[in-house]
């Protein structure tokens, strides 16, 4: 059996520059103001899906799952989703999830197998 025969390849390294004290910025000049961006100004914030789970929960009389909190957050136009396959089981993930790191603090509480509402105070 013939052995392979393995070359090393050479590495390169970037070369770099330095900067010289004639680029470095003036420090007698004051520092540009940044404009405030239209697009921040104009547009109405979204909400996230755990938000809009929890206004739509707030709007029921009753517990609800999590197809049922999307659904209802898809016709009340409070959030719809990205393009995803299952966004129940991403919301009902972060649902457990918030109960689980905020504990008595969660916005929502488990009431029954699947049915989450909000913790009243």
């Amino acid at each position: 059996m013939a052995a392979k025969k393995t070359t090393k390849k050479a590495t390169t390294r970037k070369a770099t520059t330095r900067k010289s004290a004639a680029a470095k910025p003036d420090a007698s000049k004051p520092a540009a103001k940044k404009q405030p961006t239209k697009k921040a100004d104009t547009a109405k914030k979204k909400l996230s899906a755990l938000d809009a789970a929890a206004k739509v929960l707030g709007e029921a009389t009753e517990p609800m799952a999590s197809k049922e909190m999307i659904e209802a957050m898809a016709t009340k136009g409070y959030w719809t989703s990205p393009g995803g396959k299952t966004p129940h089981a991403t919301l009902y993930a972060a649902i457990i999830r918030e109960i689980n790191t905020k504990g008595a603090d969660a916005r929502f509480m488990k009431t029954d197998r699947g049915r989450f509402a909000l913790k009243t105070v």
